[in-house]
């Protein structure tokens, strides 16, 4: 049995002992961020030995990323901690509109009106369409978010995480990878002997650098707004909602010519998390606390003492996605495998979505269950989502940053007046654009996978802003409430789920004789509405461990064949597209 990764540190350089051998682990991860956090929680939770290192003394002091897509909130419901994500951030009943200002005291031009965290846990039970769903999204910071992550990750007893260590070599042979590792504040190095390395280390990721693996896409596009170099503050204004005349918000937009600004609310107590525009000629790196109030000024129409709590800078105008998401023994993901301009979100929870991908599919490799080739499917299945979710992000930022805000717009005048109209009628159209999302949230899908076995049927067009619920293998399975109040959700299995829809009682004992011959862990779900089988459009439905539909079928007579697929042990013949069926364990 292998030793609790606790155990083994206690007796390793990492504790301060001399090191006489390499530490073995399953997986080393290099990064502690969303990404590198959820992979560890979804390797921990399945007993790998996980080694996480970054070189940060903790966890996101800054704000970073302010929104938690639905999808991300169901993957924290089907790990057992949504409820505890939704309780942080803002106050249960704070606002969480998103509105667009000339500044923020000043016209107010357009609002989306979104429900509180204490009305979106209701809200989401009756909610039909586009929007059916275990979870609606959450508007809460990264920061308080990666400590729950962290909490989640560091309880698993094969895991360790080493914040104030960095990954400082690593060489990969056939076999597995070798790495050092280095206390940031001095010390000896330690020595790893992985399996598997993850390269959850950032958007200049020295592993990927080191891989030689390039960017693709576009970068450096200029905007007035969401292009090129913005100005960052994380600040305290505790006399914001005194000062504003509008009703409250969770997210404020100025648009003016003077300065281009978005400040997000962080805890609904005084905290912001400020970003502005800066306009040729400007020197934002060398800007001061300052500096800082001078711009929030601008921003505000009126002057308000703030308390900066930290300043920066960071660069908009981003779409690359990396031209391969691993290489070998070694894998990236997050920010080191994709770029994005913030618009709608999407970064942190494209990274969120990378780990429940990859984490299945290395546990399944390192436990022997799944051959290593199944690892392929990580980097097909995951680039061309990227590709797709970038492009999105993309469109949002050009939607709101190729706007162009003149003078006119703070005009007290019937021109004035006329300009806000025309900026009302752009921006109530954009904010529905960016941030109702139903289809970019829900309906990115794994078409042309090897491990999903498709049944000839046609996937649902992909559009943003409408997302059709389907069961067409390869995407989210379609959500329903059951009659006792339970998420479908919520009844499947861990790891994978055998749906058995409709009246009509079903014997599963076929695939689970052959989930039990590949060593495959699969409970059978019996549902007998008809309405679940009307939604699914078959009785029999295999959904994945991440909660992706692998197959659906009228009968159990190809049992093994799927489940073969499925886990990666079969080649797909592309002249006769029949499984070649391989050995069912495999070793690697």
């Amino acid at each position: 049995m292998n030793q609790p990764m606790s155990a083994s540190f206690a007796h390793s350089a990492l504790s301060g002992h001399s090191q006489t051998s390499p530490l073995t682990v399953d997986v080393l991860v290099a990064g502690g961020g969303p990404f590198g956090l959820m992979l560890a929680i979804e390797l921990g939770r399945r007993g790998v030995r996980t080694l996480l290192v970054d070189p940060k003394p903790g966890t996101a002091f800054n704000p970073q990323a302010n929104a938690t897509q639905a999808r991300t909130m169901e993957h924290f419901r089907r790990l057992g901690f949504a409820t505890e994500i939704r309780s942080q951030g803002l106050p249960a009943h704070h606002p969480t509109d998103i509105a667009y200002f000339t500044r923020f005291n000043g016209h107010e031009l357009a609002r989306l009106p979104l429900p509180t965290a204490a009305q979106a846990t209701e809200a989401i039970k009756t909610m039909q369409g586009s929007w059916s769903a275990a979870e609606l999204p959450h508007r809460v910071s990264q920061k308080f978010v990666e400590k729950t992550l962290r909490h989640q990750a560091e309880v698993c007893a094969s895991n360790a995480l080493r914040y104030g260590w960095s990954l400082t070599h690593f060489a990969q042979d056939t076999d597995g990878v070798d790495a050092t590792v280095t206390p940031v504040a001095g010390g000896a190095p330690v020595v790893v002997r992985a399996r598997y390395l993850v390269g959850a280390d950032g958007a200049r990721s020295p592993i990927r650098h080191q891989l030689g693996i390039a960017w693709g896409g576009s970068t450096g596009v200029k905007r007035d707004f969401m292009g090129g170099k913005m100005f960052a503050v994380y600040l305290r204004a505790p006399g914001f909602d005194q000062l504003i005349t509008h009703d409250k918000a969770w997210m404020y937009v100025t648009v003016n010519a003077q300065r281009r600004a978005f400040m997000a609310t962080v805890d609904g107590a005084g905290e912001f998390a400020f970003h502005a525009a800066v306009h040729d000629g400007e020197n934002a790196d060398a800007w001061t606390a300052d500096d800082a109030q001078r711009i929030f000024n601008q921003a505000m129409g009126c002057e308000l003492p703030i308390e900066v709590l930290s300043v920066g800078t960071w660069m908009a105008g981003h779409a690359l996605v990396a031209e391969s998401f691993g290489q070998g023994r070694v894998f990236l993901g997050g920010d080191a495998a994709h770029l994005f301009t913030p618009t709608g979100g999407l970064g942190y929870n494209t990274a969120v979505e990378d780990a429940v991908n990859l984490g299945w599919k290395l546990a399944s490799v390192v436990q022997g269950i799944a051959a290593p080739r199944l690892l392929d499917s990580y980097g097909l299945e995951r680039l061309p989502l990227a590709h797709r979710n970038t492009g999105y992000a993309r469109q949002f930022a050009d939607s709101v940053g190729l706007f162009e805000a003149t003078p006119e717009l703070e005009e007290a005048s019937e021109r004035g007046e006329r300009t806000r109209q025309m900026a009302s009628e752009h921006l109530n159209g954009h904010v529905r654009l960016e941030f109702n999302i139903p289809g970019v949230t829900f309906g990115g899908r794994y078409d042309g996978s090897a491990i999903v076995v498709t049944d000839g049927s046609t996937p649902p067009p992909d559009a943003a802003n409408s997302y059709q619920p389907s069961a067409c293998p390869g995407g989210r399975p379609p959500h329903a409430w059951l009659a006792d109040g339970r998420s479908l959700y919520d009844t499947f299995h861990s790891e994978w789920t055998l749906l058995q829809l409709g009246p009509q009682p079903l014997d599963a004992s076929v695939f689970l004789a052959a989930a039990n011959r590949l060593g495959v862990d699969l409970k059978a779900v019996s549902h007998s509405a008809d309405e679940l089988l009307a939604l699914y459009e078959a009785p029999w439905v295999l959904i994945r461990p991440d909660q992706v539909v692998a197959w659906r079928g009228h009968n159990d007579q190809q049992a093994l064949q799927v489940l073969q697929q499925a886990m990666g042990l079969v080649a797909v013949s592309v002249e006769a597209d029949l499984p070649v069926a391989e050995s069912a364990r495999c070793p690697d």
